[in-house]
């Protein structure tokens, strides 16, 4: 449940903001589409390699650019794949940045529907970028954000390949077992197949109340 409202706000505010990005009317729009994209086609063992790569201490690229811009002191040397408090972040990171390319298509689809002139009468009557994103953008995206969260929200409760991969059988001090990893490690590592079998009917459980409780809040109003 709590890697599940990490990365849920994180995956469908992230790709919405993607989705505009990629929408506006520049010579790069193709090529940021390609590139905000391309993590979504990168098989499981070359995106854990990029993560211990990129989050690996010393040498790694998210600590030398912390260092580089004075965030860190040289004395400090966060431990993301070895300290059980700073593990969750990589997951995190890591799994919205794989899968993130999806949900951006998903808002990129539906910006692409939402008629130009919409907001060049908003422009035009005076409305701000904020306020044409605020009034028009967001409405109109009403279902595609209800859809992405109930996507995150269930994908969350059974993302298994990444995480398992990165840190096998949770890894470090069991710190890192996800609903998934935590059935599958009982289940076949511990061969209490019943118990795994529990486990798999109570995510399947856990999904549908999630899923219902979004469309519930995301439930379809008038504008």
């Amino acid at each position: 449940t709590f890697f599940v409202i990490i990365t849920t706000p994180m995956l469908v505010i992230l790709s919405m903001i993607l989705a505009m990005l990629a929408n506006r009317a520049t010579k790069l729009k193709k090529s940021l589409r390609i590139i905000y994209y391309l993590p979504s086609v990168l098989s499981v063992a070359v995106a854990s390699f990029i993560a211990k790569y990129v989050f690996t201490p010393y040498r790694g690229l998210v600590n030398g650019v912390l260092h580089a811009t004075g965030l860190l002191s040289a004395a400090e040397e966060p431990q993301w794949l070895q300290d059980p408090n700073l593990v969750w972040i990589t997951i995190s990171i890591m799994t919205v940045w794989w899968t993130i390319g999806f949900s951006m298509l998903l808002f990129l689809s539906a910006l692409q529907d939402i008629s130009f002139d919409i907001y060049e009468a908003a422009k035009i009557d005076g409305a701000t970028a904020m306020q044409r994103i605020r009034y028009i953008s967001l409405p109109l995206l009403h279902n595609v954000i209800c859809t992405c969260s109930v996507l995150a929200v269930t994908g969350a409760l059974k993302v298994f390949d990444l995480p398992w991969t990165m840190f096998p059988k949770g890894m470090p001090l069991k710190s890192t077992f996800l609903t998934g990893t935590y059935m599958y490690y009982h289940t076949m590592e511990t061969k209490n197949v019943d118990y795994g079998s529990a486990l798999a009917v109570l995510i399947v459980v856990l999904g549908i109340v999630l899923s219902k409780v979004v469309n519930t809040v995301f439930r379809e109003k008038d504008y």
